[in-house]
């Protein structure tokens, strides 16, 4: 009796244990199991328009800084911020008391030079006619050789001082010219026709001149007829960038237009480089790049604007939605067997293999390690991993030049999804099928 009751025990806990194990492996496989939802869009054929967006200001295409060369007190100021001037219109006048006292003395000068040479040049005709009647006396053994070279010594001195006076004139001369430009300097009219576009100084104010160095920048004149975006371009899309393509712009200040425009010009140095700091190489290399507006509107000089580059385009290229392009290890994506053969020969480079193959065999296995770039096709309600090459890509859909062909369904969302979950293999279901636009549309 005994003995029956304890084999009973033991049939009802083998029993437990059996539905235990069974409950746990139905959980494993319903996990393995487990169904991704998804959205499916069709592979096909459209156009495509690479564009690089930056951010940048308004300016004139034209404008002048406005700085004295000589340093003093302003003391006509006739123009205002935003005024409207022609050229030679008075922009400024700088007291010129003393750039005036130093033109009366450089004229003093001048006319002492002149009357220096003028006694200069009596002494050295009175030195030849005496040199001459000496001359002659010595033919006529009247004089001795020594009282001749007196004479002849006096003319050569006489001659050269008269040479140096003639210096002395053109020193005194350049002089008067110096003080002649540095009073008239002093008077600061428009370069050109233009608007005050930056008025930085005041009526009474004492400014610098740029003659020993950085002047003081009174202020700013620029033509408004005809303006440009500037904005700041990374190191890494300035090479897609090119003279005379098109642009799409949007300034803040018109918020529901869009302004058309073309590159006209791209800096051949980055913004900086001669100063570059720890926090500029944070920030990143960027270079300048000067886009010509095409329409008259009224800008006005540092308004935001945004422009979009239209860099290289693709007609008729099969593309997908940009979202679908992911990346995966190469042994995820079937390469497992590649991968591992690599490792094997790597670590036994004397099993036959020489320098040149073991060289081979770990560039394969740095390659089989790198990330690739793949696209999720759908196959029987499963996942298809499919590695791909893309080329260029808008805002929307990225151009695919290997790997797809026109009609085949790829996974387009959701990001988690395709991102993290997905892997071959695995069972999918449809959820809201992402419906395929006109082919026509960019």
């Amino acid at each position: 009796m005994a003995k029956s009751k304890k084999t009973k025990k033991v049939v009802i806990f083998t029993l437990i244990g059996l539905v235990i194990a069974g409950l746990s492996l139905a959980a494993v496989f319903r996990k393995r199991e487990e169904v991704i939802q998804i959205q499916t869009e069709k592979v096909t054929r459209r156009n495509i328009t690479e564009v690089v967006v930056a951010n940048g200001r308004i300016q004139p295409v034209i404008q002048v800084k406005i700085s004295p060369e000589v340093s003093g007190e302003i003391i006509a100021l006739p123009v205002k911020e935003g005024q409207d001037v022609k050229k030679g219109d008075l922009l400024v006048k700088i007291k010129p008391d003393s750039y005036l006292a130093s033109k009366r003395s450089a004229e003093a000068s001048y006319q002492a030079a002149l009357s220096s040479k003028n006694v200069s040049k009596a002494n050295l005709s009175k030195a030849e006619i005496e040199l001459k009647r000496n001359q002659g006396l010595l033919d006529n053994r009247l004089v001795s050789e020594s009282t001749f070279l007196e004479y002849k010594t006096s003319f050569d001195v006489a001659k050269a001082q008269f040479e140096s006076s003639i210096q002395q004139v053109e020193v005194a001369r350049s002089s008067l010219t110096r003080a002649d430009e540095d009073l008239a300097k002093t008077t600061i009219v428009a370069p050109m026709n233009g608007t005050v576009s930056k008025l930085n100084s005041q009526l009474g104010e004492r400014v610098v001149g740029t003659a020993m160095m950085t002047g003081t920048e009174i202020m700013t004149v620029s033509d408004l007829n005809e303006m440009e975006a500037r904005v700041d371009i990374g190191e890494i899309d300035v090479v897609l960038i090119a003279v005379g393509q098109n642009t799409k712009l949007e300034v803040d200040a018109f918020r529901d237009r869009k302004f058309s425009g073309k590159v006209s010009e791209i800096a051949n140095s980055s913004k900086g480089s001669a100063l570059a700091t720890s926090s500029q190489s944070q920030e990143g290399t960027r270079f300048e790049v000067k886009i010509r507006i095409k329409e008259k509107e009224v800008f006005r000089p540092g308004m935001s604007v945004t422009a979009d580059i239209e860099t290289r385009s693709r007609t008729n290229v099969l593309a997908v939605p940009i979202q679908s392009v992911t990346t995966r290890l190469p042994k995820k994506a079937g390469d497992t067997n590649a991968v591992t053969m690599a490792i094997v020969k790597s670590n036994n480079p004397s099993a036959g293999a020489s320098s040149s193959s073991a060289k081979a065999d770990r560039k394969a296995t740095e390659s089989a390690n790198k990330p690739i770039e793949v696209v999720f096709a759908v196959e029987n309600d499963m996942a298809k991993l499919v590695p791909v090459k893309r080329g260029i890509s808008d805002d929307e859909y990225v151009e695919i030049t290997e790997g797809l062909t026109e009609g085949a369904e790829v996974v387009s969302g959701g990001y988690k999804a395709i991102s993290r979950d997905l892997e071959a293999g695995k069972k999918i279901i449809r959820g809201e099928t992402v419906p395929t636009p006109n082919v026509e549309k960019k």
